[in-house]
């Protein structure tokens, strides 16, 4: 099968490309030329989604699929390029575009959040990237986008948190390696509270198959297929680490007093009582989003032990100390010494 991935050598699309290979799939990847070293005897097009698609134009391929498109005009301009070359088109959206995470049980039907394409058009005139304050918008835009120029061809996955090497989000990556270290860890909330994430290579497979069957929908992709708790989860990791970590779980309220922000400094953790600002409710269906229709269509998840192992010998690797999420050890250390005062007094 010949596969077309725009995108392709950050974390999504590299594991996407390295399973199409496995497979002994032809592989294309399109990009602007960034981290192209991570691929050996693979077609590199180079080209820009907001510029030049030249590189496109008269190819034919099975199977697209997006893991960058962030902008509607993006989107429709790829499509329009490629949509009667190509056989099948997946698209990567995200569970983002639900109007809210209130109901447990989200399920595909639910409202998507609605921009305007002229009020589109004004937030993204100056990038062709994501815009993090629209992002859930623009992604059901994009939806909508490729539906319109490609109808019949497409396959919307939206993904809810995305786990694996590479990841740049640093969100487990954060908890594996905090764990790791030892000691007193300051957790969030209630420890039997639900958490959803996804291994990359769990996804990488499944969008794989579909595309081979040249399925077709909308479809919520985040797990696993059991109720996970953050206890769990951070039990793992002591586990696969071989760490003395001490969980200290600290209410919520203590937290939001104290300014730590949610899923930002305190990663995987939304409030389950308070309602974030803007907010009428507490999000409490965000980690119970509905996947039972893509279990049917047979996403499946490998055990936990091996997504944190992953996680954990990629982490011993890094070569930069910089991350996107978490607290630093000096406001953690803090935050405990606050936490104890207050319980002691």
């Amino acid at each position: 099968m010949k596969i077309l991935i725009l995108g392709g050598t950050r974390f999504l699309g590299r594991h996407i490309a390295q399973e199409a290979l496995r497979r002994g799939y032809a592989v294309t990847l399109f990009n602007r030329g960034n981290n192209n070293e991570v691929f050996r005897n693979v077609e590199i097009l180079l080209g820009d989604r907001d510029g030049t698609l030249k590189a496109l134009k008269g190819r034919k391929w099975d199977a697209v699929i997006d893991t960058c498109g962030f902008v509607p005009r993006t989107v429709s301009k790829a499509a329009k390029v490629l949509g009667d070359n190509i056989n099948h088109y997946t698209y990567i959206s995200s569970i983002s575009v639900y109007k809210d995470w209130i109901p447990l049980g989200i399920t595909e039907s639910y409202p998507v959040q609605t921009m305007s394409a002229e009020e589109a058009d004004e937030v993204t005139k100056d990038t062709a990237g994501p815009v993090y304050e629209y992002y859930g918008p623009l992604k059901a835009l994009c939806e909508q986008e490729a539906q319109q120029q490609m109808p019949g061809k497409v396959l919307n996955v939206r993904a809810g948190q995305i786990v694996g090497s590479f990841d740049y989000t640093d969100r487990l990556p954060y908890w594996v390696k905090r764990v790791a270290m030892g000691g007193r860890i300051l957790c969030p909330g209630n420890p039997d509270k639900r958490v959803q994430l996804i291994d990359v290579r769990d996804m990488a497979t499944w969008i794989l198959e579909m595309a081979k069957e040249r399925t077709t929908g909308t479809y919520n992709v985040t797990g696993p297929n059991y109720s996970l708790t953050m206890n769990q989860l951070l039990e793992t990791c002591k586990q696969v680490t071989e760490s003395d970590a001490e969980f200290v779980w600290v209410q919520e309220e203590f937290l939001l007093e104290n300014d730590v922000v949610p899923w930002v400094q305190m990663p995987l953790w939304l409030p389950e009582n308070t309602a974030l600002p803007g907010e009428m409710e507490p999000w409490k269906g965000a980690s119970d989003i509905s996947i039972n229709k893509a279990v049917q269509q047979g996403l499946s998840f490998r055990p936990l032990e091996e997504t944190i192992y992953d996680i954990w010998e990629w982490e011993q690797g890094r070569q930069d100390n910089k991350r996107k999420a978490g607290l630093p050890p000096e406001r953690e250390q803090e935050l405990l010494e606050l936490w104890t005062d207050t319980k002691t007094h």
